[in-house]
């Protein structure tokens, strides 16, 4: 995450939207450059200097929290990655895989404990140590336990970021780990060819007593 920006308007255009955003870099973006909102990728429509415009779509409305975004509120900001940038957590693409609710949120010594809840078919991407992203912030994953997930966010990540605003019912954007994803889709596509050259399958597994 680069900087915190501010939405100054939302125009529905049918489900669709149109985010009028403040940033502090919004003099440097050019029309067509892509900027996280929240870690949502979006594309910069216009913009003259101080803020900037940017459309999301049918399906990133229903897919992310910008559609309940508040005029007024902070938002997280962040460019894409310039060849040759230093890379600080884990490779973050914007493309938002499901919507977090905040269940708990703890005090720790060294900052705050916040636990998700997070859709199903999101946790077989998420493991303890793992990297999640969090409204387009890069986090380490604390625990897992079931369907809650943890992570432990510290002072400069309260202050520089809208982690510190999160409460017990808030939603996040959540974009889990790259690499566990292209690793499930390898393996997937790995055990197809096997399972076509060879002829295995589920139910032939079961017959031989593989498996119940």
């Amino acid at each position: 995450m680069e900087a915190k920006g501010r939405l100054r308007e939302v125009r529905k255009i049918g489900s669709a939207a149109r985010l009028h955003l403040e940033a502090p870099f919004a003099a440097e973006l050019a029309r067509g450059e892509s900027v996280a909102v929240n870690g949502v990728c979006l594309t910069v429509s216009e913009g003259d200097g101080e803020t900037f415009w940017a459309d999301a779509v049918e399906r990133t409305i229903s897919l992310t929290t910008l559609g309940r975004l508040v005029r007024g509120g902070e938002v997280n900001l962040e460019r894409a990655l310039r060849s040759g940038d230093r890379i600080g957590g884990h490779m973050v693409t914007g493309h938002v895989d499901g919507v977090g609710t905040v269940e708990r949120v703890k005090r720790t010594a060294s900052g705050r404990d916040v636990t998700f809840r997070l859709p199903p078919e999101l946790l077989r991407h998420v493991a303890t140590r793992g990297s999640l992203a969090v409204d387009g912030v890069s986090l380490t994953v604390a625990e897992v336990r079931g369907r809650s997930v943890t992570v432990s966010l510290i002072p400069e990540t309260l202050e520089s970021t809208i982690a510190g605003r999160y409460r017990p019912g808030a939603e996040a954007n959540i974009e889990t780990d790259l690499a566990a994803k292209y690793q499930e889709a390898s393996a997937t596509s790995e055990g197809s060819a096997e399972g076509r050259s060879s002829g295995i399958t589920l139910d032939k597994l079961r017959e031989l007593g593989f498996t119940e």
